[in-house]
């Protein structure tokens, strides 16, 4: 096995609801069941309805990944809010490609690796929970970055951002596991922000506006590796 690969990744969650929503679920189902004996029709029908709501909302449907190692998908269902380009951090005056997606409480919010490599990196910061839509909040929310080294030595930021209703980020990998393209790592509760920054040369296959699905969509393709 080629030793970058070594420690892999185990995907998770996989199971077809997500595990982490078990513990909103659980009590949901119990207080509809109890419902139907001792409260009134539409006061089950609201319970109902709210249980099957949050099912869904950590439903974790199976993807085929498009294209090849150089074919970046999306890291999460929802809307494109931005592509651009930012400054690379390390003063090179390069240009990172960033695309950034929002995802409503409808989407599916699991996430998924944009593409192949080695976790290098897993950054916590912000202390806030504005609207996922506000531009503050990618610096301010609540946040985790993880950062990829591809086989090639180029790095990836994918960055889990809380929203007005999230309050919880969770991520699988640890330091220095492999995760493959397309692999479900983690999500946001509940309703949340997704940004990808890849390296310079990258070429957006996205717009603002479009809607993707996490492992299915191809958002960029990676330029050669100089």
């Amino acid at each position: 096995m080629d030793e970058s690969k070594r420690d892999l990744f185990a995907e998770r969650p996989t199971a077809i609801v997500a595990a982490e929503g078990w513990p909103f679920v659980a009590p949901l189902v119990a207080a509809t069941a109890l419902g139907f004996a001792f409260a009134p029709l539409w006061l089950v029908g609201v319970v109902g309805a709210l249980t099957l709501f949050v099912v869904a909302f950590f439903r974790n449907p199976q993807r085929t990944i498009p294209g090849d190692e150089a074919t970046v998908v999306s890291p999460a269902d929802g809307r494109v809010l931005c592509v651009d380009e930012i400054e690379a951090a390390d003063g090179s005056g390069a240009k990172n490609l960033r695309i950034g997606i929002f995802l409503s409480v409808f989407d599916v919010h699991v996430n998924r690796a944009p593409l192949a490599g080695r976790v290098v990196a897993l950054e916590r910061g912000g202390s806030k929970f504005l609207a996922a839509w506000n531009p503050r909040g990618e610096h301010e929310n609540v946040r985790l970055a993880m950062t990829l080294e591809l086989a090639d030595g180029r790095r990836v930021v994918v960055t889990q951002i809380t929203g007005l209703i999230a309050r919880r980020i969770v991520c699988h990998p640890r330091i220095g596991q492999w995760i493959e393209r397309g692999a479900r790592y983690g999500l946001i509760r509940f309703g949340s922000r997704t940004d990808v920054l890849l390296p310079p040369g990258s070429i957006a296959s996205v717009k603002p506006g479009d809607r993707v699905r996490g492992g299915a969509t191809v958002l960029a393709r990676l330029g050669a590796a100089s």
